[in-house]
């Protein structure tokens, strides 16, 4: 349970970290869809281990394989399976887990919910597991690009350094032009350098991705329980070490007067739109066709490379070592994962959206 996420554009993910490898079932794509496999692969690279020195040192190319779904490079409106082999996986790492608890990791509640855990590297726990996501959020991607929809994302804060610049203002180009994916690159510098100082601490740091989204259509959403906000929210608070989602203004929009936070509409020609954009692009849990934008929170991660007090499985007191391959900070990898499960929860509203008006 649990594994399924969408209506229309439906995705199943599987696998486990240390498996034979991950990957992801995909129903509901339209038929005829140009399945690029450069862009996928490339997708699928910009999440992937091993890309510099402030990421985790796991090898692994995340090459994929199609194996339905697919004729001549197109969607035959067939279920689309993609796999992705694990080939770089050390399972010895995590033999001293194997009987103790890891802080603030999912060990413990495994171990209660269903009475066995893969510790390998967190079985099914693993952020290994959104590699599936990105693939499918790559095809998400090539079906928005048909309506003129854009899915992106950047760090924009890390620990105590956070770019204040608005989104508008930024080269959203330049995320890929550095190893922490900001778009500032003075910040970029500052945040590579306090990650990689957390690194040679042997510690962690967590921070925050911002996701726009752009050439949205008005009245994607339902109400109330099916609010495109909720999705959104849904499918980001899916993301392993995600501790907060926000829209629009957030949370700094409690600082604010009703005066100061609506947003004033107005028409131009032919055009309506509002003066600002402090509801990030929903009103009432339907897109109002302004870009979408928002925050999401990661937090530190949790494998830290020291030793911490814990219990093991018979509630004896224990110790965990600090060992393995990890991330410092996971918000750099973390960037094309924000930008695939957007991409999917717009997939799947703007199909809804097609159904809606057929049935209509």
């Amino acid at each position: 349970m649990g594994n399924t996420f969408g209506n229309i554009f439906k995705i199943t993910s599987f696998g486990e970290s240390h498996g034979q490898g991950v990957g992801v079932v995909i129903d509901g794509c339209p038929a005829g869809v140009d399945l690029d496999e450069k862009f996928i692969q490339n997708e699928l690279a910009r999440r992937k281990p091993g890309q510099s020195r402030i990421t985790t040192q796991r090898k692994e190319q995340d090459e994929f394989s199609f194996f339905s779904g697919v004729f001549e490079g197109k969607s035959t409106g067939a279920p689309i399976t993609i796999l992705i082999h694990n080939q770089d996986q050390k399972s010895k790492d995590y033999d001293h887990i194997k009987d103790v608890y890891r802080p603030s990791h999912a060990d413990f509640t495994y171990q209660e919910k269903y009475g066995i855990r893969d510790y390998r590297g967190g079985g099914r726990s693993s952020a290994r597991i959104t590699a599936g996501w990105v693939a499918a959020g790559a095809i998400a991607k090539l079906v928005l690009d048909q309506i003129g929809t854009k899915c992106q994302a950047y760090v924009s804060q890390v620990g105590d350094l956070s770019l204040e610049t608005p989104y508008s203002e930024l080269d959203l180009s330049k995320i890929d032009e550095n190893e922490v994916r900001c778009p500032d690159e003075k910040m970029a510098s500052k945040m590579f350098a306090l990650i990689d100082q957390v690194r040679k601490d042997r510690d962690t740091i967590g921070g925050v991705v911002s996701g726009v989204i752009t050439g949205v259509s008005v009245g994607l959403g339902e109400p109330l329980f099916d609010k495109l906000n909720a999705a959104l929210g849904h499918a980001m608070l899916s993301i392993n070490a995600v501790k907060g989602f926000e829209l629009g203004s957030g949370f700094e929009g409690v600082r604010m007067r009703g005066s100061e936070h609506n947003d004033i509409i107005r028409k131009q020609e032919d055009n309506i739109s509002t003066k600002t954009n402090h509801s990030g692009g929903i009103q009432g849990g339907i897109s109002n066709g302004e870009d979408i934008f928002f925050n999401v929170a990661f937090k530190p991660v949790a494998t830290i490379m020291q030793d911490q007090e814990s219990i093991d499985k018979d509630g004896n007191e224990a110790i965990v070592k600090g060992k393995g391959r990890h991330d410092p900070c996971v918000v750099p990898r973390a960037v094309p994962i924000v930008e695939a499960m957007s991409a999917l929860v717009m997939a799947d509203f703007c199909l809804l959206a097609q159904t809606n008006k057929l049935r209509g």
